[in-house]
């Protein structure tokens, strides 16, 4: 149910808060810690996404090693004597903002994790308030009005357009075999980047959230996105995005009456979004950072 839940965590030794709110990864406040690992020394900030194995560090994480984690407030190294039922690693343990703790697997490529809360009751209440009954609740900013003076023209042509609002579903297909990517919610989409895995965005427009289950570095474009149903590649050879330059991928989504072309960047961190130049004269995408 909660597929997008960003956990808040604070260390268990001094219990300071973890969270960096100016490094973001998957589009989300990170986790950040200092890291030793393969004799290196470095600091590492973690997906707070829950099910999320994203990373950002400036220091080589090789695979299979095991690493020591350290806050950064009491510089103190966060461990227990709970070993990982997986690979034998040692487990670190959190505390979480909401009551119980979080652990996880010391072994970098390990994907061991587990929750537990100390009153269950409580922390599902908690959950049902910040996330709703459905997942995470995306509403619409209010935002102060902008001074501009349209012609009647321009205004005539606004109000022809259909406007995706912020927070609007995406119901997306495959361009290809036009099988709903939706899945549980989620868009899914099919990933290669190195290996294999898959890529769970949010389908709900202007909001960035996503997960995976391979690792992906930030600010890196990925290697090929693709249709989970025909596995054929998304990746659009005349397009590229208009912030960065990277490849975008393209997908269908349900506007109307008819399928429209919605293209999305496939640089890790980066939002730009848009539409075909065709469907710019009948639809405008809200606050959107492209248009």
């Amino acid at each position: 149910m909660y597929d997008f839940i960003s956990l808040k965590l604070k260390c268990p030794l001094c219990g300071k808060s973890l969270m960096d709110h100016e490094h973001l990864v998957d589009n989300e406040p990170s986790i950040s810690l200092d890291i030793e690992i393969g004799g290196q020394k470095g600091n590492i900030k973690l997906s707070s996404i829950y099910g999320s194995y994203n990373y950002d560090t400036e220091i080589e994480m090789p695979h299979g090693e095991v690493a020591r984690f350290f806050c950064p407030h009491c510089e103190l190294n966060i461990i227990s004597d709970a070993e990982c039922l997986t690979c034998g690693a040692n487990m670190i343990p959190f505390y979480l903002d909401m009551g119980g703790k979080v652990s996880i697997c010391s072994r970098n490529g390990c994907k061991n994790h587990f929750v537990e809360f100390e009153d269950l009751s409580i922390a599902m209440k908690r959950l049902y308030q910040e996330y709703g009954y459905a997942g995470r609740q995306f509403l619409k900013q209010s935002q102060p009005p902008k001074e501009i003076v349209k012609t009647k023209e321009q205004k005539d042509k606004e109000e022809a357009k259909e406007i995706l609002e912020t927070g609007t579903f995406l119901h997306g297909y495959c361009p290809n075999c036009k099988k709903s990517l939706i899945d549980e919610e989620m868009l899914k989409l099919k990933i290669t980047n190195g290996e294999d895995g898959l890529l769970m965005l949010s389908p709900y427009l202007n909001v960035f959230t996503s997960k995976s289950t391979i690792f992906l570095p930030e600010d890196k474009a990925v290697k090929d996105l693709s249709c989970w149903h025909c596995e054929k590649s998304l990746i659009d050879e005349e397009n590229h995005c208009e912030k960065c330059g990277s490849p975008v991928a393209r997908i269908s989504v349900s506007a109307r009456t008819k399928l429209i072309d919605f293209f999305i960047c496939t640089k890790k961190g980066c939002r730009w979004h848009g539409l075909s130049k065709d469907d710019l004269y009948d639809i405008r995408l809200e606050d959107s950072l492209e248009w």
